[in-house]
């Protein structure tokens, strides 16, 4: 089982921390951003894992090399010359990416309860171009999903903006879900991929293709989820952590 972790953001929101330091490796509880997702994904089953890295890349080579790789096989997708967005960094990956499994894809500042294993295993039964964990929980941009749970458009409510390549279409129809930055994609992705070529954001990708293909939600009950990508939710995630009783599973 392959996985892939988006480590390359530059971390603007956690200034002054990311400074001198990787975002992926600003600690929660003591342990780095990264080492909590490998944890997660180690004890899924995911045997090898792809990771990107950009801002302060070299820390996160050097971190992987003294920690000896956790014990599994890890690769870099290196983009220190030109960060390639989400979609873009799943492209540049593609030759460690691609053959005849799916692979999960996490952001390395996505802290949750979600049974990686079990949402890996839903993708394959039921077999969409892409697997989307998604909840209820309040935000301004929500990806909207027809009764089928499938995806069809996306809103922002602060600007009023709405994307949907479905003709006439009406966002008031459709269930809002929040994507909680973890995805499990099949491998025929690269196909559709194409065409798109250097920086793309992989959600505008689906947005483009979702009237053609199958993109699925995941919804979760009793989701916690936690974006650790400011200081107010850092704080929050260490003290979730320090009361959780295995930190793999949070």
């Amino acid at each position: 089982m392959k996985a892939m972790i988006f480590a390359a953001g530059v971390g603007t929101r956690l200034k002054p921390l990311t400074d001198n330091t990787s975002k992926a490796l600003i600690p929660v509880n003591g342990v780095p951003m990264l080492e909590h997702v490998i944890s997660k994904l180690k004890q899924a089953g995911f045997h090898e894992v792809i990771i990107n890295i950009h801002h302060f890349g070299e820390q996160i080579i050097e971190f992987l090399q003294a920690k000896e790789n956790f014990g599994i096989q890890i690769h870099i997708s290196d983009e220190r010359n030109y960060l390639l967005d989400t979609g873009g960094g799943i492209k540049q990956a593609t030759n460690l990416l691609q053959g005849n499994e799916p692979f999960l894809v996490h952001n390395v500042d996505i802290l949750s309860n979600v049974d990686l294993r079990a949402m890996y295993e839903q993708h394959i039964k039921t077999n969409p171009l892409t697997t989307l964990l998604v909840s209820e929980r309040q935000t301004s941009r929500y990806l909207l999903f027809n009764q089928q749970n499938r995806l069809c458009g996306w809103r922002n409510h602060d600007t009023r903006e709405v994307k949907s390549h479905y003709p006439d279409f009406d966002p008031e129809q459709y269930n809002e879900y929040a994507f909680g930055g973890i995805h499990v994609i099949s491998p025929a992705i690269f196909e559709w991929m194409e065409e798109w070529t250097g920086k793309f954001s992989i959600i505008n990708f689906y947005l483009s293709i979702c009237a053609k293909t199958k993109i699925e939600a995941y919804p979760v009950e009793n989701l916690n989820l936690i974006d650790i990508g400011k200081p107010e939710t850092l704080a929050q995630a260490e003290e979730w952590l320090k009361k959780s009783d295995n930190p793999t599973t949070y």
